[in-house]
C-alpha cells in the first residue's frame, strides 16, 4: 500500500542547522572557531541534549574542562535558535502543499526538549501544520533506536506501511525500514517532491499558490 501521512525530520531537512552561525559572529579568529567547534562544543557534546540531559549540566561540566571558554559555552542554550537561519530550501512549499493536500504532517526529531520549546514557538507558521510531534530530548530516547519510532507510530495513531518517513540520516531511515516504514534520504526538496508524486500524495503539478503562501511565511 501506499503512505497517506509523512513524518518528517527536523534538522537539516525542515530547517538548516549549523552553530557557526551563531559562533562566527562571536569569534575574530577563524582558527580558534574550528578549534572551539571541533573540540569543545562538539555534535557528541550536544548530542546529550537531544537525549534528555540538561543543558545546565552539560554546560557546567564542559566549562570544567574548558574554562577558557565557559562564557562562550553558556551562549549554546539561551542562543540556540541563532543556529538555525531557516528552511531548507523549498521545504516550506514543500510542506505547505502537502497540508494543502490534507495529507496528515507529524515530526520525530532529535532536539533537546528545552531548546525546542522556544524553537516551536518562533516557527509556529510551519510547526502549527503538524499534527503531533516526538522531540527526542522530552522523550530520552533518541534515532535511530527503534523504540522511538514505535512510540511515535502509537501516539500518531499511525500504521507503519502507511507512513512515509524523511530524514537525512541514512541510520535513522533504516531503522524506519527496519520496521516497515517507508522510508526517503533526504538529499533536496525536488527529489523528494518527487517521490511523493510517485506514491500518490502529491499531484505532478506543483500546487503555486501553496508554494506562495509558504514563501511569504517564515
Amino acid at each position: 500500500m501506499n503512505p497517506t501521512s509523512v513524518i518528517f525530520d527536523v534538522g537539516h531537512v525542515l530547517y538548516d542547522w549549523d552553530p557557526r552561525i551563531l559562533y562566527g559572529r562571536l569569534f575574530d579568529d577563524e582558527r580558534a572557531l574550528d578549534a572551539f567547534l571541533t573540540t569543545v562544543v562538539t555534535k557528541e557534546w550536544h548530542f546529550q541534549h537531544d537525549a534528555g540531559r540538561p543543558f545546565a549540566e552539560t554546560s557546567a561540566e564542559l566549562s570544567a574542562l574548558y574554562p577558557q571558554h565557559a562564557a562562550m559555552i553558556a551562549l549554546w542554550g539561551p542562543r540556540f535558535g541563532e543556529q538555525i537561519p531557516g528552511t531548507m530550501p523549498g521545504m516550506a512549499a514543500l510542506v505547505d502543499e502537502l497540508d494543502a493536500a490534507g495529507v496528515p504532517l507529524f515530526a520525530i526529531t532529535n532536539f533537546s526538549g528545552e531548546f525546542f520549546a522556544d524553537f516551536r514557538a518562533r516557527e509556529a507558521w510551519m510547526f502549527d501544520r503538524f499534527r503531533d510531534i516526538v522531540v527526542s530530548g522530552d522523550e530520552k530516547m533518541v534515532k535511530p533506536d527503534p523504540a522511538i519510532f514505535r512510540l511515535a507510530l502509537a501516539r500518531f495513531g499511525v500504521a507503519a506501511e502507511a507512513t512515509y518517513f524523511v530524514d537525512d540520516n541514512a541510520a535513522n531511515v533504516a531503522a524506519a525500514q527496519a520496521l516497515g516504514i517507508r522510508a526517503h534520504l533526504f538529499r533536496d526538496a525536488d527529489t523528494l517532491r518527487a517521490e511523493m508524486v510517485a506514491l500518490g500524495l502529491l499531484d505532478q503539478t506543483p500546487n503555486h499558490s501553496a508554494a506562495a503562501s509558504a514563501s511569504t511565511l517564515g
